[in-house]
This record gives C-alpha cells, structure tokens and sequence, in this order.
C-alpha cells in the first residue's frame, strides 16, 4: 500500500480506469462474438448490421486508448473478410 497521498490517489484512479476499461473490452468481445454467431447461422443482413456495430465499438476503443488503431484496422479487416467469405 502506498505511503505517499498522490500515490494513493493513483491507485484510486488506476483502478477505476481499469474497470471501464474491462467493461468496454467486455461489450467490444461480446458484439464480436454476436458477430460471428450471426455470419455462422447464414443471415447476411443482421451480420451487417452486427458488423457496424462492431467496427463503431472498435472505433470507440481506439479513441479512448483501449486497444491500438492498428490491432482496430486488423480486426475490421478480418472480420470483413469473415463476412465475405460467409457468402
């Protein structure tokens, strides 16, 4: 445990950062894996849909420095081949 009070606050605050930061990877895996299951079953039109949602959560992410704009572009690509292929 930290002795120093702006070292306490850091923990605070690290900790805080730390679960929005778990919540939103959570809804960002989540619609993925919706994602998928929807381009599994065959239905096109819903994966779109599924798929803009993804790529706005992806999107998200990088702006609030979750995840690296480049591991975001990768993921869209993959995920737009995936919907491709599932044609």
């Amino acid at each position: 445990m930290p002795n120093i009070k702006s070292a306490k606050k850091r923990l605070i605050t690290n900790e805080k950062a730390r679960k929005r930061n778990k919540a939103k990877m959570s809804v960002l895996k989540t619609a993925e894996k919706k994602f998928r299951a929807t381009v599994e079953a065959g239905d096109t039109e819903t994966a779109r849909e599924a798929l803009s949602f993804v790529f706005s959560k992806l999107d998200k992410a990088v702006k609030s420095g979750i995840i690296h704009k480049n591991k975001s572009a990768r993921k869209k690509s993959q995920l737009s081949a995936l919907l491709k292929a599932g044609k």
